[in-house]
């Protein structure tokens, strides 16, 4: 029977191999009822897409096999702490589980983690180094129109 330590191993293996292969030390493995559903490796190196790390990979891989974007039935093992960003859609995805074998610290000592962002992200809009600002537009917003169409 597989554990926890299992499918870490499986992630960290992709990492190592996606190195050789010239991308970055990141992979993933979703498992669901036990089994692996995808592995997949950080793609940015062949892609250029900034978004292609290894658990965005994967979760497209496994919402298209699954056919829905609820994998809420699955859980995520990464070989490196998910980032905001990959961790941001492992929740929205409606994960409830997610393992992860060498924390943004460690990466980050070698100039290849997001700890930095993780620290930037708790800090107020107007100190972030990406000044994100408000413009509201005249009128209503889409989401009521939206919660309206979700109702019929």
């Amino acid at each position: 029977m597989a554990t926890h330590e299992t499918y870490i191993h499986e992630a960290v293996a992709l990492a190592e191999a996606n190195i050789e292969a010239g991308g970055s030390p990141y992979g993933a493995v979703i498992v669901r009822d036990g089994a692996i559903l995808v592995r997949a490796a950080n793609t940015v190196h062949a892609t250029n897409d900034p978004s292609a790390h290894a658990e965005m990979v994967a979760l497209r891989e496994a919402s298209r096999i699954l056919g829905r974007r609820d994998l809420s039935d699955c859980v995520m093992y990464a070989s490196g702490r998910p980032c905001p960003m990959c961790h941001a859609a492992m929740r929205l995805a409606g994960f409830k589980q997610g393992y992860f074998a060498f924390s943004a610290e460690e990466a980050e000592a070698h100039d290849v983690g997001s700890a930095a962002i993780y620290a930037e992200l708790c800090q107020p809009l107007e100190t972030q180094p990406m000044r994100l600002s408000q413009v509201r537009p005249a009128g209503e917003a889409p989401y009521a129109a939206w919660a309206a169409r979700r109702r019929r």
